[in-house]
């Protein structure tokens, strides 16, 4: 055994995206202000070393509003400490990630009425209403 198999290595991934997409969501935002359409960045689809992801949570932080949602499975719609910039994650129903977003609108179209949605509660508020 040489003096170098006495060494310990720690080799740490580091892909450096965190910052580069916290000014991307800072950049959304200033758009998203000016009365331009919101943004919304796909977190799976980023390349992010391991433990990257719970930084760019952790520097958003949490917000007041939260909301859950089961749909083919559980989603959490969670405000960050920023207003405006919102984390979706969507779990399948062996509650696995699926989806994770980072949402830069004023409220993330999940949890927007549907038209279709209205319609059918229209009628169905008339129905009760005949009774």
């Amino acid at each position: 055994m040489s003096s170098l198999d006495a060494i310990a290595v720690n080799t740490e991934v580091v892909t450096g995206n965190v910052e580069p997409l916290l000014h991307e969501v800072r950049h959304a935002l200033k758009r998203l202000a000016n009365g331009e359409d919101g943004t919304v960045i796909d977190l799976r689809s980023l390349p992010l070393a391991p433990g990257e992801e719970e930084q760019i949570e952790a520097a958003l932080g949490q917000g007041e509003v939260r909301a859950e949602l089961n749909a083919l499975g559980p989603s959490l719609v969670q405000e960050t400490s920023y207003p405006g910039v919102w984390l979706v994650t969507h779990r399948n129903a062996e509650q696995a990630v699926v989806g994770r977003f980072i949402e830069v609108t004023d409220m993330p179209e999940l949890l927007k009425s549907q038209q279709a949605d209205i319609e059918y509660g229209i009628n169905r508020l008339e129905n009760e209403l005949k009774n």
